[in-house]
């Protein structure tokens, strides 16, 4: 193994529990309406259009996508002084980088979001490479974040693992041609991930050398 790429949202940072109590409350408050989280689960790492055309069919009318979006992200700051980098992602990004591995950053979410944070976790300078929404023309699910992130390392799918957290990366890092360990979250533990990907219910539960 030469390389590997990370997902960010759910995998370094937990946002996804946020998002997920955030919209809960939203939805409640303003259209008494329930968000089972096998709905929410399926927007998880990649675009929000299938969620809000849930909620629209859940409630019989035409909603304002910005409106509960800018209600959503008001509510997601006054919360994101808990967010923490997920336990075991410092270690395993310094066993990646002891061990030589070129380490790229493949994001569904903005540049500006990634950034952000990992400036702030004093993160940022463990990447070479970060793919984030803007370089590409689909997210994940598709491969292109993937791929893209796989060319500029300058390595074969083969030779890069993937650590992910959702359904929507897994199958990305899998239609890439490469190898998945999937860490999943507290709004993503009840899911069934694609065969091909491998689970590990904590960072600490495997290590880089021993996979080849």
């Amino acid at each position: 193994m030469k390389a590997v790429i990370f997902d960010f949202d759910g995998t370094i940072i937990d946002t996804e529990t946020i998002w997920f109590e955030v919209y809960q409350e939203i939805l409640k408050e303003t259209y008494e309406m329930e968000l089972p989280l096998a709905e929410f689960a399926k927007c998880i790492g990649t675009t929000d259009e299938g969620f809000f055309l849930y909620i629209e069919n859940q409630t019989g009318m035409k909603i304002d996508k910005q409106e509960i979006k800018n209600l959503a992200t008001e509510c997601f700051l006054e919360k994101k002084g808990i967010l923490e980098v997920r336990e075991g992602v410092k270690e395993k990004l310094d066993e990646a980088k002891e061990l030589g591995y070129k380490i790229g950053l493949a994001s569904s979410s903005s540049r500006e979001w990634v950034e952000g944070f990992l400036r702030q976790f004093e993160l940022w300078d463990y990447f070479s490479v970060i793919k984030t929404k803007e370089d590409v023309a689909k997210v994940k699910p598709d491969p292109a974040l993937y791929l893209q992130a796989l060319a500029e390392l300058q390595v074969e799918p083969q030779e890069a693992l993937a650590i992910e957290d959702s359904l929507n990366g897994a199958l990305a890092a899998i239609e890439a041609g490469m190898e998945c360990i999937v860490i999943p979250n507290q709004v993503t533990s009840f899911l069934n991930f694609h065969e091909k990907a491998v689970r590990s219910e904590s960072f600490f539960d495997f290590s880089f050398k021993k996979i080849k």
